[in-house]
């Protein structure tokens, strides 16, 4: 597998995890935490928003720009070389979101959310593959 490939498949695995997080926000029904019982208590905080967007909504818009751009660097579509520093530039932030928003479940709000720290080990491996990988 490609680092690329890698990239892709973690990327598809948060944007099922946020579509997951997002219908039951909608929906307004309590998440299924399959690990403790904190995932309510974090999702429900004030921290549950940037602004006024949802979380969720933010990390679905980035898992879907890192699908694409992985995609698109995969079959090596012009102008790679932009697409393979976009693709560093949106994980490295991810990773930094992720840094603090887990700071916040520990400290701040403390709880811990399961799909929380899912999709930061998800962002932690795309950047941990980014900085090993030679081809991207």
């Amino acid at each position: 597998m490609t680092a690329l490939t890698l990239l892709f498949t973690l990327a598809s695995i948060g944007i099922s995890e946020t579509v997951y997080l997002i219908r039951t926000r909608e929906k307004a029904e309590l998440p299924v935490c399959p690990i403790g019982e904190g995932c309510a208590v974090v999702l429900t905080s004030r921290w549950s928003k940037i602004l006024i967007i949802p979380n969720d909504v933010m990390g679905f818009l980035a898992y879907i720009a890192i699908a694409f751009m992985s995609a698109l660097l995969l079959i090596e579509v012009e102008p790679t070389a932009l697409f393979s520093l976009a693709l560093k530039i949106l994980v490295g932030f991810a990773s930094l979101a992720s840094i603090f928003f887990t700071y916040l479940q520990a400290r701040v709000i403390r709880a811990w959310c399961f799909w929380c720290l899912m999709s930061a080990c998800t962002i932690w491996l795309m950047g941990l593959i980014i900085i090993f990988s030679k081809t991207i």
